[in-house]
């Protein structure tokens, strides 16, 4: 076996590994759905969100309050606190409500976690490595948290798909027709912010954005369904993870930032030719 064999088969690269296929799991579905909803500022609202929760974790922990609790725990409760404040924002319909609870709550998070980062010094290497993030560095622990969430995000979804696209397209279509579109906005809305928050460890809060957003963004453009578009996503993020961890072996540079350029150059190229065509 070569040396880049034994790259490829050595332990951390094949936990990067499976973390790329969680991440494009989420990607596929909770990116999709934020797209069809319009609400694609939600996940970097989410993003930091999550980084101030878990920063709020790494804080207890440094000055000996045990939670028995993963960083990751904590900062899935803030995303999704946010993601339930901009579904109620936004119940009405009001694109302008749901942009600005994001908006405040992205503020406002962002504000935590730099006054928690300077409360802990010595253990901020923690917050910037959830801010960055690495696939190279998951661990075991951190696949079982985003598996657990998910299979739980995955079976929501399938499960509510249908009152998801409802209220996504036509959410006072769905108000009319009986559907709790509510109860189902909420739910939407706080699934997309877990999402968000289990992908942080392996692509990081500044990068979540791009592989969440971008892989859906180049599906809805080329293709002709819901269940296309969702495929498309989930093939584009597990493409982009994947080359970016074998570029890693010839290029010493960040694989989540690799990753994330991909899936975005992805975007970017095929925007550009769908435009070039619909122009000939």
């Amino acid at each position: 076996m070569g040396p880049i064999g034994e790259y490829l088969v050595s332990p951390f690269v094949l936990r990067a590994l499976l973390a790329v296929v969680l991440i494009s799991i989420n990607a596929g579905i909770a990116g999709s759905f934020a797209a069809f909803r319009s609400s694609t500022f939600l996940v970097a609202g989410a993003s930091h969100a999550a980084l101030a929760g878990a920063a709020g974790i790494i804080l207890l922990h440094s000055i000996g309050i045990w939670l028995g609790v993963d960083p990751m725990i904590g900062g899935a409760v803030t995303a999704v606190l946010l993601a339930l404040l901009a579904a109620h924002a936004g119940y009405a319909g009001r694109k302008g409500d749901v942009d600005t609870a994001i908006g405040v709550g992205f503020a406002f998070s962002m504000a935590i976690a730099v006054l928690l980062i300077s409360l802990i010094p010595e253990s901020a290497t923690k917050v910037w490595g959830i801010l960055l993030g690495d696939l190279l560095l998951v661990t075991w622990g951190d696949l079982g948290l985003m598996s657990a969430a998910t299979v739980i995000i995955a079976a929501l979804f399938f499960a509510f798909r249908r009152e998801f696209l409802f209220i996504s397209f036509d959410i006072e279509g769905a108000k009319a027709f009986g559907v709790h579109a509510r109860r189902y906005n909420l739910l939407m809305f706080g699934l997309i912010g877990l999402s968000v928050a289990m992908m942080l460890k392996g692509i990081g809060a500044i990068l979540v954005f791009a592989m969440m957003v971008a892989p859906a963004a180049t599906s809805i453009l080329i293709a002709g369904s819901v269940k296309r578009v969702i495929t498309g996503a989930m093939l584009i993020a597990l493409a982009s993870g994947v080359l970016g961890i074998l570029l890693s072996y010839f290029i010493d540079v960040s694989v989540s930032g690799l990753a994330a350029f991909l899936a975005t150059a992805g975007y970017l190229a095929t925007r550009s030719a769908v435009e070039y065509r619909s122009r000939r």
